[in-house]
């Protein structure tokens, strides 16, 4: 007797433990949440920083702090991510970074993000775009700073962080979202990197194909005409491999190992090099034959462009030697530089805004 009812206590509490609807509140260990970094895991105090939280049982997710405020835009991509914008901060330093879960409790990752003064980092890479600068550290982190209406700054927006004279921008150094590495960087009014692998990466204007993504038309859409950007990196297509970049006003050139040159974006003074006048979101080789060492860009056909034809150069056909398609005069008319901008497009007409900055070529900063 004294061993059956032993039995049958056993089972009795056996099936009370077992039994749903019981008090326990306890999680089972394999659906506790937890938190296991943040990349990248320092950001200016101004905030804005796009951050990827990885983790686990990322299920039923009600808020998700760093230093006690909510992070921005918050979107759970999976049970392992959660991505958004890091708030502000009135101090520098490190602060933990805390995800709740209605249904799985809350787990805390002790000072996964830090906040900071002054630049992160000291550059080992720099490139100056139309009007922004990125900067690589020895790690391969890119930053970039400047103006950001074409999402040029790969920080996942072109709405910010800051206002520079009514145009979206950044008067401190933010992190390229991605998480990816690079070795070299080039800009021109779009940013491309290149990884160690030699893998290409482009962000910002693309409405002439520049960053080569097989589209002209996107993937997003910027500024105040609404032409075709990515605000985050995109890998060139075509599966090439290079070993240096360089990038024109709307252009981009890729050298790889053996010496070949292939180009990609806007075309209309031949400066892809391809024997033709037409444009190409794709990588496309220049034609010749030809081997090459080193490459360089310059904005879109002048007598620095590698290809291409304009000033000091034979001309084209629509204007006399020696001259570039449209007088190099123009006349700022207003406060917004770019519908207001107004030049002699060489042919007794007037170009305006985002024609003329296509068409004439001239270096217009904004101011």
């Amino acid at each position: 007797m004294p061993v059956r009812r032993a039995v049958a206590i056993g089972a009795g509490l056996l099936t009370a433990f077992l039994a749903p609807g019981c008090n326990n509140s306890v999680t089972p260990v394999e659906l506790t949440i937890t938190v296991t970094a943040v990349s990248p895991a320092n950001g200016p105090l101004a905030g804005g920083t796009s951050v990827t939280i990885t983790g686990t049982n990322f299920i039923d997710v009600t808020s998700v702090t760093i230093g006690g405020s909510e992070l921005g835009g918050r979107t759970v991509v999976s049970s392992t991510e959660i991505t958004g914008t890091a708030p502000a901060a009135t101090s520098a330093g490190a602060r933990d970074v805390i995800v709740t879960s209605s249904s799985h409790g809350s787990a805390t990752c002790s000072a996964c993000f830090s906040y900071v003064s002054s630049h992160p980092f000291l550059a080992v890479v720099l490139a100056a775009g139309g009007a922004h600068t990125c900067g690589l550290t020895g790690a391969g982190t890119a930053y970039c700073w400047g103006f950001n209406d074409d999402g040029q700054l790969g920080n996942g927006t072109n709405t910010g962080p800051d206002s520079c004279s009514g145009y979206s921008c950044s008067t401190t150094a933010i992190t390229v979202s991605g998480g990816l590495s690079f070795r070299a960087l080039a800009a021109g009014y779009h940013t491309c990197g290149l990884t160690s692998a030699g893998t290409a990466y482009c962000w910002g204007q693309n409405d002439e194909g520049q960053l080569g993504v097989g589209t002209a038309t996107g993937p997003g859409t910027c500024g105040i005409d609404g032409h075709a950007c990515s605000t985050l990196p995109l890998p060139v297509t075509g599966g090439l491999d290079f070993d240096a970049l360089a990038t024109g006003g709307w252009h981009t050139c890729g050298l790889t190992s053996s010496g070949a040159l292939y180009c990609w974006g806007l075309n209309d003074l031949g400066q892809l090099g391809d024997g033709s006048t037409t444009n190409s979101s794709t990588p496309v080789a220049v034609s010749g034959g030809l081997s090459f060492s080193a490459l360089a860009s310059g904005r879109a056909g002048s007598n620095i462009e590698i290809f291409g034809t304009g000033a000091r150069g034979p001309g084209p056909p629509s204007s006399p030697a020696g001259r570039p398609c449209a007088s190099p005069e123009a006349e700022v008319v207003g406060p917004e530089p770019r519908p207001h901008l107004r030049a002699d497009d060489g042919r007794g007409g007037l170009l305006l805004g985002r024609q003329l900055q296509r068409s004439t070529r001239q270096r217009f900063d904004y101011q």
